[in-house]
């Protein structure tokens, strides 16, 4: 049991967490209104892995540590160069589109800022992004996400294309 234990406060350390988005929600009921909290949750360890947690509660901080937790199960890895990624990518995820273009070394992290805490926290410095569709920010992060995922290195590229 301690080993377990032990490991868990590992990965907890290793992982940074960040509350993105809070949003509440109301249900009118006889006695008046139900309000219900949702939490958009992101973890990274700055070296090119990131998860993303949506949880919804009744109570702000039980959908934060819901969220926290989905985030930690949903973590994926990106390709990365440097300090940057290896080539522009366009992706949308239901109205929202996002684009990634990679940036010489001393750019920064030029995003809005829900696409700025994805990159973040996934550890890239060097990034011009743009936002071309909805501002709705689930449908902005996970765009995000699909996009770092869908990225290739050089090497792939040209296996694939038998190079």
């Amino acid at each position: 049991m301690a080993k377990k234990k032990n490991k868990q406060e590992e990965f907890e350390s290793e992982f940074e967490e960040k509350v993105l988005y809070i949003n509440r929600c109301s249900k009118v009921v006889k006695g008046g209104r139900k309000f219900s909290f949702s939490a958009l949750v992101l973890v990274g360890d700055g070296k090119g892995k990131v998860g993303i947690g949506f949880a919804k509660a009744n109570e702000v901080s039980d959908a934060i540590k819901k969220g926290g937790e989905a985030a930690k199960k949903n973590i994926v890895s990106f390709e990365m160069q440097g300090t940057t990624i290896p080539h522009e990518i366009t992706v949308s995820w239901d109205g929202a589109k996002v684009m990634l273009k990679p940036a010489p070394e001393g750019t920064g992290v030029i995003a809005g800022s829900k696409v700025r805490a994805v990159l973040e926290l996934g550890g890239l410095k060097d990034i011009v992004t743009k936002s071309l569709g909805s501002n709705n920010p689930i449908n902005q992060v996970k765009a995000t996400f699909k996009a770092l995922t869908e990225l290739r290195n050089r090497k792939q590229c040209l296996e694939l294309r038998g190079i």
